[in-house]
């Protein structure tokens, strides 16, 4: 029987294209990062500022999770994960500038470590990737690959062309062996 680690061998050798795993922090032991954060009144109510813009802008409401997200920068000014969620919603309503600023001032907060820096580099990377970036993506994936995001050490491997390569011709193997065809 296959256990997690297989699985997810197998996954990155069938669907080499695709995040491997969850997106869990873990600091170089392997341990999951966990936050530090003072649960102030302040800090709960930009939680629940985040809680609702996510939801609406899950439900298609980019607008009304801008609001919401703003109003949780506007809370705490000082807490990195607000800025990481408003850069998604800016994104998505095409504001490519205004989200990168976010996720400057994200990484700053953060003092680039733990899970909101991590995050931060990684919606970076992507953005920057998008823009054609790709120097200053990969730089930022090695960053959110060091501190821990398994889908960010999954892009570094596919930024790099030899490893690309290799990726593609194993996933074409195997998947002949999978369909029962001969290898040449």
């Amino acid at each position: 029987m296959a256990n997690e680690s297989d699985k997810a061998v197998l996954n990155s050798i069938f669907n080499p294209h695709l995040p491997l795993g969850t997106d869990n922090v873990t600091d170089i032991d392997g341990q999951a990062v966990e936050e530090e954060e003072i649960e102030t009144e302040a800090v709960k109510e930009a939680k629940r500022f985040e809680v609702l813009g996510v939801q609406a802008a899950e439900s298609g409401d980019i607008n009304a999770a801008m609001e919401y997200f703003n109003q949780a920068v506007e809370t705490v000014p000082d807490r990195p994960s607000g800025y990481n969620n408003r850069a998604q919603a800016l994104r998505l309503k095409g504001d490519v500038q205004g989200a990168l600023r976010d996720l400057d001032k994200a990484i700053e907060l953060s003092q680039g470590h733990g899970k909101a820096a991590c995050q931060a580099y990684t919606q970076r990377a992507l953005i920057r990737r998008l823009e054609g970036q790709e120097e200053k993506s990969l730089e930022d994936f090695k960053m959110a690959a060091y501190l821990g995001s398994e889908f960010a050490k999954s892009q570094v491997i596919q930024m790099n062309p030899y490893a690309a390569m290799c990726n593609k011709m194993l996933s074409e193997v195997m998947t002949k062996l999978k369909e029962g065809e001969s290898i040449d």
